[in-house]
């Protein structure tokens, strides 16, 4: 499956385009992480286990936009994008979607 954030792909014609496509997961903090968090807020630095949560998040999501593209019979998705939103306290949604299209050599 080939993903792309533009709404071409060099070298490819687009043959056939499907539609929205998207992938998402909701997290939520954890009571450990978020101890270890307040500490590293007093010294300063990267929170570790929030980038580590936050990269498995944005993996789980496009698995699933992949999945969902792959029902319909793509084999790309372009125009692809991220967002967030915040569904209550200390748990957000992560969502990726994109436009599902079949492409081939030119």
């Amino acid at each position: 499956m080939i993903i792309v954030n533009t709404e071409t792909i060099p070298g490819k014609r687009i043959r056939t385009v499907f539609g929205l496509v998207r992938g998402n997961t909701i997290r939520s903090r954890n009571l450990g992480r978020d101890i270890m968090a307040v500490f590293k807020n007093i010294v300063g630095g990267e929170i570790h286990d929030y980038t580590k949560m936050m990269a498995e998040s944005r993996d789980q999501a496009i698995d699933r936009m992949i999945e969902d593209a792959e029902a319909v019979g793509a084999n790309a998705i372009v125009n692809v994008r991220f967002t967030t939103t915040s569904m209550m306290q200390g748990a957000a949604e992560l969502m990726v979607y994109g436009t599902a299209v079949v492409c081939e050599e030119e």
